[in-house]
């Protein structure tokens, strides 16, 4: 069980506590943290985190295989498995990176700007 976050603060649970997850959503939003943090910016855990913030410094022919690469390092301490990534440009020089991952059989999927 994990405390629920949302835009990076804790969600109160208005009982003067904060809101827990667990099973698939406490999952998601691991998924969803190590994706989006960027990978070498906590010291003591230099392994957490992604280099998809890294994308745009990739020549467009080599992003998608970049992708790949960089969601499967930051989930490979997770028990799942990527069966897809996929981007899509976002504007600004931003892409939409899609995640399909398969966790205890079922099919999960997330979508991040970066």
């Amino acid at each position: 069980m994990e405390i629920r976050l949302l835009d990076g603060d804790y969600v109160p649970d208005g009982l003067g506590g904060v809101e827990r997850r667990s099973g698939e959503a406490a999952l998601l939003q691991r998924v969803i943290y190590r994706l989006t943090a960027h990978r070498g910016q906590f010291p003591l855990l230099p392994e957490l985190g992604s280099r998809l913030y890294l994308l745009g410094r990739e020549s467009v022919p080599q992003r998608l295989s970049a992708a790949r690469l960089y969601v499967a390092e930051a989930l490979a301490e997770e028990a799942v498995t990527v069966e897809d990534v996929s981007l899509a440009p976002a504007g600004d020089g931003r892409s939409l990176v899609a995640v399909r991952l398969r966790y205890h059989g079922e099919e999960l999927s997330v979508t991040l700007t970066v």
